[in-house]
């Protein structure tokens, strides 16, 4: 706490307000929306001024004084706000943490904020953000490429090794890796087999005029060829869980790591999956997981991976899904636009290594590689892939069985709905947030009923996928009927307590609304059933026993 105390005390011995140093009296609270514009703006500011945080200061006015706030009382609901921006930011980015201070003149907040990481500006809610001195504006459009031509600046993966000679690469990798290569190239395959392995080598993008770079190393090397100066894991490890989550069995795969994904790949099981296609009676019999779409997961791990980081490469197998980590922000920040425009990226964190790998056949950096593990998932009728940008990490998992078959089928269907359409749909399915602009694009169709964040399928929807059942029980009824609910159970059994009104109701409430949600209507509905003088508490604040006013004491 006095570490916060003397930081106060420094930003308040500004002179003013700065591109990273904001200061709110937010005195009885402040609005969400633009708190994730400032978050996004001194995000991106920091990075641009190198800084390693900047400051947002709540309980304090423009001429720097302390006037106390109470925004958020409670310590939970100050930190529920580090998963609501996360919700909204470029890779979940959020704050690094959040500090109260008991100053002489009143509360204040101090929300530290991360710089943007190199390379990645930081939007909110789709939007990029910064400052003109002290007002808050849209990031303008040379402060966005300066961040992001930070990745570029230097690339990992290129850096040459000068200890590391040719002799330290595997035979059977740079058999491969010619192989590949002639594939990749067919029209150059002759040439090809008059190269000596040095002449290939740089050909192939791996060398740096016949010197070993850290891509070379990774991809081809022998495993113990990782005493040169690499980080301490450039391995892949498999791990099989069960039903329950336990781990059934692991391996771990070492350099090269161009042989490492045909092993991590036998390993995976891929087991078949039957289902009745609409119209026969006889079960279609598919690989639960297409093999390109493994492939393509694995391989982007590799060339994305932030391999400073020194972690693994994880491939988790379950029964009904595969999920691949890898560490490292997620550069391009938005899966969604990459699914999308289709087209290759304009910044990799490992571009030497990228161009190598897309060389080798490993990758396809002419764009769509994503895409198509979206599509292929849609004509297997089964979820969209999921990722999960926090934690500093990208974790892509694939799901390997139809969660609804006759929903799956009209979403599978040509017609009307666009691969845009289908994503925005799996995420109401899966219950995950809608952005502003998938929120629009559904209502605009009529495909989607409710408020927000509670969506659920458009009764039009739900009436031809056999979701009728499911549709209703998301739509509430009329709030006269739970109030005259209540009365008839009151007026039936004389009184009723808190916990007996909420046990009447719970399962009648909307199917989206989850305990707490449930638990704050039937507190409203007593409450206006009192308001209305229609029930009387016969008992105390603690432990509530609701009667009729009109019954005798």
């Amino acid at each position: 706490m006095i570490a916060y105390i003397t930081k106060l005390t420094q930003l308040l011995a500004l002179p003013a307000e700065n591109e990273v140093v904001e200061f709110k009296e937010a005195k009885k609270g402040y609005d969400f929306t633009k708190l994730g514009k400032y978050f996004s703006a001194l995000c991106n500011e920091a990075n641009l001024k190198r800084q390693a945080s900047a400051w947002l200061v709540f309980g304090v006015n423009d001429q720097r004084q302390v006037v106390g706030s109470n925004f958020r009382l409670t310590r939970k609901d100050l930190d529920s706000l580090k998963e609501e921006i996360a919700n909204k930011t470029t890779n979940r980015i959020t704050f690094i943490e959040i500090h109260e201070v008991a100053h002489a003149n009143g509360r204040v907040v101090l929300f530290e904020i991360p710089a943007a990481p190199k390379g990645l500006p930081v939007a909110f809610d789709g939007h990029y953000y910064g400052r003109d001195g002290e007002a808050l504006s849209p990031l303008n459009l040379e402060e966005i490429e300066r961040i992001r031509a930070q990745s570029t600046v230097e690339d990992w993966s290129a850096v040459i090794v000068p200890a590391a000679s040719l002799t330290d690469l595997d035979e059977e990798a740079l058999e491969m890796a010619r192989r590949n290569f002639k594939s990749k190239f067919p029209d150059k395959a002759a040439e090809v087999d008059g190269w000596d392995m040095p002449t290939f080598l740089n050909k192939a993008k791996l060398t740096i005029k016949g010197h070993v770079t850290r891509t070379a190393l990774l991809l081809l090397a022998r495993e113990e060829a990782e005493q040169f100066r690499l980080p301490a894991e450039a391995k892949i490890r498999w791990l099989l869980k069960d039903h329950l989550g336990n781990d059934r069995d692991y391996a771990l795969f070492g350099m090269p790591l161009l042989l490492a994904v045909d092993k991590v790949y036998a390993k995976i099981r891929n087991l078949k999956y039957r289902y009745i296609r609409e119209g026969t009676l006889f079960p279609d019999e598919i690989d639960q997981y297409e093999p390109y779409a493994i492939r393509e997961a694995l391989n982007n791990c590799i060339a994305h991976q932030d391999y400073t980081l020194a972690g693994r490469i994880n491939v988790v197998e379950r029964e009904e899904s595969l999920s691949f980590t890898n560490k490292g922000s997620f550069v391009p920040g938005d899966v969604s636009r990459v699914v999308m425009e289709d087209a290759p990226e304009e910044h990799y964190r490992n571009r030497f290594l990228a161009t190598a790998m897309f060389n080798l056949k490993m990758v396809d950096t002419a764009g769509g590689g994503i895409r198509k593990l979206f599509l292929f998932q849609r004509q297997r009728f089964f979820p969209m892939p999921d990722y999960d940008l926090s934690g500093n990490r990208v974790m892509l998992t694939l799901t390997g069985k139809v969660l609804d078959i006759d929903y799956a089928r009209l979403l599978a269907r040509d017609g009307g709905l666009t691969l845009q359409d289908i994503i925005a749909l799996d995420k109401v399915q899966k219950r995950q947030e809608l952005s502003s602009d998938e929120e629009k694009l559904l209502k605009a169709k009529a495909l989607i009923e409710g408020r927000k964040p509670n969506f659920f399928v458009a009764k039009s929807l739900a009436q031809q996928t056999g979701q009728k059942a499911r549709y209703s029980k998301n739509l509430a009824f009329d709030k006269q009927y739970y109030l005259d609910l209540i009365c008839k159970a009151v007026k039936e059994h004389g009184s009723m307590a808190r916990k007996d009104i909420d046990e009447l109701l719970w399962n009648k409430l909307p199917e989206w609304m989850d305990d707490r949600q449930r638990k704050i209507k039937v507190g409203n509905l007593v409450a206006e059933l009192r308001r209305q003088k229609k029930i009387i508490n016969r008992g105390s604040d603690t432990r509530p026993s609701w009667a009729l006013v009109s019954s005798k004491n």
